[in-house]
């Protein structure tokens, strides 16, 4: 299983949106160099408030280009980087992969660890936007559309246009959960 970087982003401040780079370069057990939710406890707002102890599981944010497309339809417009992510995909079923994948970027190697929890903010950005990014299946479950959490775990720069690998962890696999 491939696809592509089709952009990346980072930001060093608390912000929804992270503005788009030529290149991001990744930190072994840490994330995004200069990325405000790099390292190795938690840096997101809500986490840090439950306990700024636990381990970063979210420090590279993945989002499939494919929902601009799905929500597009609906009427919305968004590009990389303004949901947050760090690295915006093309052609790689990240919502299909289980947690331990690991994905080969270069020489980077990131860790799936889960799914990101969209919250309140996407409908600040855009109004009704969360209700495109989280649903339910036909059976009533919960479906968050809204990208993957990584860890690094091995460094090296990202750029649009690189190829990303996709390994699956050996032995039954276990599905995403929210991290």
């Amino acid at each position: 299983m491939s696809g592509k970087v089709t952009a990346v982003s980072s930001n060093a401040e608390y912000a929804f949106t992270k503005p788009t780079r030529d290149s991001i370069r990744l930190l072994a057990g840490l994330g995004v160099e200069g990325d405000v939710h790099a390292g190795v406890t938690v840096k997101h707002r809500s986490r840090v408030a439950q306990d700024p102890t636990q381990p970063n599981l979210r420090q590279v944010h993945l989002i499939h280009e494919e929902l601009f497309d799905e929500v597009g339809e609906a009427g919305f417009k968004v590009a990389p980087g303004e949901l947050g992510e760090n690295i915006t995909t093309r052609g790689i079923d990240l919502l299909g992969l289980p947690v331990g994948t690991l994905l080969r970027i270069g020489v980077a190697v990131l860790e799936v660890t889960g799914l990101r929890n969209p919250c309140l903010q996407i409908d600040t950005f855009q109004d009704g936007l969360l209700k495109q990014v989280v649903g339910r299946d036909g059976a009533g479950n919960l479906v968050r559309k809204a990208g993957i959490m990584t860890i690094v775990r091995e460094g090296g720069v990202v750029r649009p246009g690189d190829t990303i690998e996709a390994e699956l962890p050996s032995g039954p696999h276990q599905p995403l959960d929210r991290v």
